[in-house]
């Protein structure tokens, strides 16, 4: 089975537009950071407990991360593509790039679609989830990593977002809101994991002093997590049609009729 897809090139904004949502590059740059690469890290563990359950043909990452950083590399699917999802500058174009919202793939062709921050970042997030909905198989995977804003992730984005910086000024989807979203479009969640329970620090001795907030965190409150990922199942709808009902019984019995009766015949 093959994967024919026509890449989309969005032109890259001018200065002059106003633009409500930071670009992957933005993003991309602030995983280089010490935190940014913390999560990268905690994240790529959490793939790895989950990719290799993965089967089919085609996987496909929505959305590139730090230059060098593999998220898909635990997984046993051997067609694997990585598609940025974001503007570019003219003179250094990656090799592969398109709309998160207009994926260049026939419908049902994709196996598992992995989907690392993308919505926080996307204008609109229900078309690029009916995107994805669109383009896998029937009972096909998706994975979501995202930031929950009921956690002290979310309560760094009050005081941060107004201020532009990454990754605050994303949209932070809480859990029930993204599971309604899946629901409506006909996925089914299979899996939940939480991570990331210290603060969001700078300061890499302090976050080794605040690791025993992981275990404490998963043990008692795992919903005030700052992270996490989510595994869905596209079901498929099926209509069930009337089996027809075979009967031992030669005749054929239509209720509401008259049962037949023997005539005899009237000799003079």
């Amino acid at each position: 089975m093959m994967l024919t897809f026509e890449p989309i090139w969005p032109k890259a904004k001018s200065s002059s537009q106003k633009r409500d949502y930071p670009s992957r590059q933005a993003f991309c740059a602030w995983l280089e950071k010490p935190l940014g690469r913390r999560l990268l890290k905690t994240e790529r563990a959490e793939l790895e407990r989950i990719l290799p359950g993965l089967f089919g043909y085609h996987l496909v990452q929505l959305g590139a991360v730090r230059k060098g950083t593999d998220l898909l590399s635990s997984s046993r699917i051997w067609h694997q593509v990585v598609l940025e999802t974001g503007t570019w500058s003219e003179a250094q174009p990656p090799s592969l790039l398109s709309r998160a919202d207009t994926l260049p793939f026939a419908s049902a062709t994709v196996d598992g679609m992995v989907l690392p921050h993308v919505l926080e970042y996307e204008a609109n997030p229900h078309q690029v989830l009916r995107e994805v909905q669109r383009v896998l198989v029937p009972y096909g995977t998706l994975v979501v990593l995202g930031f929950n804003p009921w956690s002290l992730w979310g309560l760094w984005r009050l005081f941060l977002w107004r201020w532009g910086q990454v990754p605050w000024c994303g949209r932070f989807y809480s859990l029930t809101r993204l599971r309604d979203w899946l629901a409506l479009l006909g996925f089914e969640t299979v899996e939940l994991r939480y991570f990331l329970f210290r603060p969001p620090l700078q300061h890499p001795r302090l976050m080794r002093r605040l690791r025993f907030l992981e275990g404490v965190g998963q043990r008692w409150w795992p919903f005030l997590a700052g992270g996490y990922l989510v595994v869905a199942k596209k079901q498929v709808m099926r209509l069930n049609p009337v089996d027809p009902l075979w009967r031992k019984e030669e005749g054929l019995e239509i209720p509401g009729l008259a049962e037949p009766t023997a005539r005899e015949r009237i000799r003079d």
